[in-house]
């Protein structure tokens, strides 16, 4: 994937955000990721790679893990506590 147009959360990662306190780091996370800066927050595909999971790290516990759309949106369905 060669760039990333937009990256889009259902309500309910927003309120697992919300309710750990990360929102902001999420949202800090977010904006490096679509300024094109890859490597900072880890952006990666996930194993099997035949899944099509992408992550990327939102501080040091948690990844946000997604899928992209036919549009190039990344659309994220899951926080995971990677610790």
């Amino acid at each position: 994937m060669s760039e990333i147009l937009g990256i889009f959360e259902s309500k309910d990662v927003i309120e697992y955000l919300e309710s750990r306190g990360i929102l902001a780091q999420y949202q800090k996370a977010k904006n490096i990721l679509l300024s094109g800066d890859k490597n900072r927050v880890l952006f990666k595909k996930r194993q099997p790679h035949s899944d099509d999971i992408w992550s990327f790290r939102v501080n040091k516990q948690f990844r946000a893990h997604g899928k992209f759309d036919l549009n190039g949106d990344l659309i994220i369905f899951r926080i995971n506590n990677h610790q």
